[in-house]
């Protein structure tokens, strides 16, 4: 039953090989039947490149230190609360709420559209008590 498999097995690479060859021809005929191509219709306009647009910004936050940070409107920006312990941080203004520990802090990411005053809000993990962690003060362009 093996040797059956093998020889067919073997017939079936054999008749691949040989479609192969039959179907390739030498680079000296390939060259010879080359002909001169009409040019083609040029295509669209491609579009120039331009500069990616730039990164959000990260603003930092330490809740123990209860930070003021400023940010321009109109800025797209990456938030990170870090805290001492694990808990909840919280900017009402914006109707934000992430989780946060001691290694992996709180993370918004936000464009600051309307001018204003947000606080930063800490309430640890089993508590009940909200602390200040820190405010986003946002300022008008001009």
């Amino acid at each position: 039953m093996h040797l059956r498999r093998a020889l067919l097995l073997f017939a079936i690479v054999l008749g691949m090989a040989a479609l192969v060859a039959s179907l390739s021809r030498p680079i000296e005929n390939r060259r010879e039947e080359t002909t001169a191509r009409e040019p083609s219709e040029p295509g669209p306009a491609t579009a120039t490149p331009s500069p990616a647009p730039s990164a959000p910004s990260v603003v930092r936050f330490d809740a123990a230190r209860d930070e003021t940070k400023r940010l321009e409107q109109g800025t797209a920006a990456t938030l990170e609360v870090s805290v001492a312990e694990p808990g909840n941080v919280q900017i009402p203004g914006l109707g934000l709420s992430a989780a946060a520990t001691t290694f992996t802090p709180a993370r918004f990411d936000i464009l600051a559209s309307d001018p204003g005053d947000y606080e930063l809000l800490f309430a640890p993990a089993g508590g009940e008590a909200t602390e200040a962690a820190g405010k986003l003060v946002v300022t008008s362009t001009g």
